[in-house]
């Protein structure tokens, strides 16, 4: 029988309940001191990061959720397949409604066919920025195997979670952002497992220290946590081993420089085998291109203390250049999967469903009685995927929508192509006034249960052709190719890797390129695929898909625990725990044409 693991939040805190063993918390706001100042920040169990949960491959995880912040919350369990239980995906407005202050709700599910290093944060406005944690799932124990891993068992494991601080309350930040129409203030420091680092001010002793025995191997679980900054990762005079990503084992691909996008988890194995001594290790942005307004170019560092070290001057470490598309392109470019390794999924040779997503930054028209936004052109900055601009529903999540037949939440209408054609990649047409205005709406696609879909997504010079790390909820997928300029249709499906291509949840598309990935839509519900920059996400780069019920009771999804959250306090949606029919939006055959993308 799978153990059931327990796990309590109170005030956006977590206290771990294991076997027969409860323990419980009264968890109010963190009061933290960084640079120079104490802000007051929501929490998990009055930590951050929160705290680790550890679970075995097999396991049910049961997590009940107190929320006493001040703010609507909602916990996405990121990277996990949900497999008939969607309804704990966490996704706000998608597949809950969010938990409103004072209410509970509590998250159950099944950890199946996954091992590896995912986490879990909170999917509500920016509040991920504090609310979050690692989500270890360690393999099913098996007497018949000599490791745990398909590499040489590490002395120990170490969580090192990447992150974004700001200076300020993240609602404010995110509010005074809409309230202009335009990008939010950026974060103020880099963390590593919570700590900035010393080269902030008031910061010489917050800092992450890692004290190693030398001649001993250590898996470092690496997380970025942050919310809108793909970061570079390095630790001084040493190299790193990529041993897994996204909770899928890679070939090992030794490097010296690790580059992850929020949301993506890299497993690396490091070795203490240099001189006694101290090491920084340290992170900083990676960005794509250069930024209006300017980002902070600062730097975290943390440190590695070798046992038996007296040093007092850690040795220094050299970090790419911030705009270094090249590094960041051959790592990115360099992973492969373990094909003989657990859980290892081949990739599926037929298509049911092609698609050609173009994604980018755009522009909307101010409110009414707004004449101007600070946005290009006095507009509202806004982002899209094929030229629709995606919008949260408030009255109903989307799931439930789905499941009780409701029209009017959403629709079934997300185009397979680009509404718009144009260039690109052309940097000259990065502020044509007749390309920037997307359509707001909430539009989705239509799966058929085990449709095997295949997306090219293709990045634009609207605004700018910023690399955008696209996350898909429910589902891992097999990414194919990647590459820089538009995708061609006739030569770059040779690029194609259908033998060993790396496996994750989130994809890095890279600037002004593109990525193409597949996947077999195997679990029935609804699907966020989403810019994991929450910066765009607020701003409309998402979209999701339906996909339907299997032919089994099995492949069906069943009906929304009782305490699923509602979007007010009075609504009742159905007292029968029945679906009624779904009702579909039809929509014309893609011609073979258009197939070519």
């Amino acid at each position: 029988m799978a153990k059931s693991l327990s796990a309590l939040f109170l005030a956006c805190g977590l206290a771990l309940l294991a076997s027969s063993m409860a323990s419980a918390a009264v968890i109010k706001n963190l009061t933290v001191n960084h640079l120079c100042s104490d802000q007051v920040v929501t929490s998990a169990n009055g930590s951050l990061p929160g705290p680790t949960i550890s679970v075995h491959e097999g396991d049910t995880l049961v997590v009940h959720v107190f929320n006493q912040s001040p703010y609507n919350i909602s916990i996405h369990w990121h990277g996990i397949f949900q497999l008939l239980s969607g309804w704990a995906d966490g996704a706000e407005y998608v597949t809950q409604c969010p938990i409103q202050p004072g209410y509970s709700y509590t998250y159950k599910f099944n950890i199946t066919g996954q091992e590896g290093t995912l986490w879990w944060h909170a999917h509500s406005s920016w509040l991920r920025a504090t609310v979050h944690g690692a989500l270890i799932i360690y393999p099913r124990s098996n007497p018949l195997k000599s490791h745990l891993y398909p590499f040489p068992t590490p002395y120990k494991e170490v969580p090192i979670l990447l992150g974004e601080w700001w200076n300020a309350n993240v609602i404010d930040v995110v509010n005074d952002g809409n309230k202009k129409g335009t990008t939010p203030h950026m974060s103020d420091a880099f963390t590593i497992n919570g700590k900035v680092g010393d080269l902030y001010e008031c910061s010489k002793h917050d800092m992450y220290m890692l004290k190693v025995v030398p001649g001993n191997t250590y898996l470092l679980r690496i997380i970025n946590v942050g919310v809108n900054l793909e970061l570079f990762f390095k630790i001084a005079n040493h190299t790193l081993t990529v041993v897994a990503i996204d909770a899928s084992y890679t070939n090992p691909y030794v490097t010296d420089t690790i580059v992850i996008a929020p949301g993506q988890s890299v497993d690396a194995l490091f070795t203490s085998n240099q001189l006694v001594g101290s090491y920084y290790m340290a992170a900083h942005a990676y960005i794509s291109v250069p930024r209006v307004p300017i980002f902070k170019r600062t730097t975290t560092r943390g440190i590695i203390v070798y046992e038996g070290s007296t040093s007092m001057t850690p040795m220094k470490v050299a970090l790419p250049d911030f705009y270094d598309n090249s590094a960041a392109h051959k790592f990115f470019t360099s992973l492969t999967s373990l094909v003989d390794g657990p859980h290892w999924v081949p990739v599926p040779l037929h298509v049911d469903e092609h698609m050609f997503i173009t994604i980018g930054l755009s522009s909307q028209l101010c409110e009414s009685g707004n004449a101007t936004c600070s946005g290009p052109f006095g507009l509202r900055d806004s982002a899209s995927m094929n030229h629709q601009s995606f919008v949260l529903p408030q009255t109903l999540s989307m799931l439930q929508a789905f499941f009780y037949g409701v029209s009017g939440i959403y629709t079934t209408d997300f185009p397979d192509y680009p509404v718009v054609k144009f260039n690109y990649t052309d940097l000259s047409l990065c502020f044509n006034q007749s390309l920037l205005i997307a359509t707001k709406g909430t539009k989705v696609k239509k799966l058929k249960y085990n449709d095997v879909v295949q997306i090219v997504f293709q990045n634009t010079a609207l605004i700018e052709t910023e690399n955008h790390p696209i996350h898909l909820h429910g589902f891992n997928f097999h990414v194919l190719a990647q590459d820089f300029g538009i995708y061609n249709p006739r030569s770059d499906h040779k690029k194609f890797n259908l033998v060993n291509p790396q496996i994750r949840n989130t994809i890095a598309v890279p600037t002004g390129g593109w990525a193409v990935i597949r996947f077999q839509a195997n679990n029935p519900g609804l699907w966020l695929m989403h810019c994991h920059l929450d910066m765009h996400m607020m701003w409309g780069l998402a979209t999701a898909f339906e996909v339907e019920n299997g032919p089994t009771s099995s492949s069906t999804l069943p009906p929304p625990p009782k305490d699923l959250p509602k979007c007010s306090i009075s609504d009742d949606i159905s007292n029968s725990s029945e679906p009624s029919q779904v009702i579909s939006i039809s929509y014309p055959n893609v011609s073979e044409e258009r197939k070519n993308y």
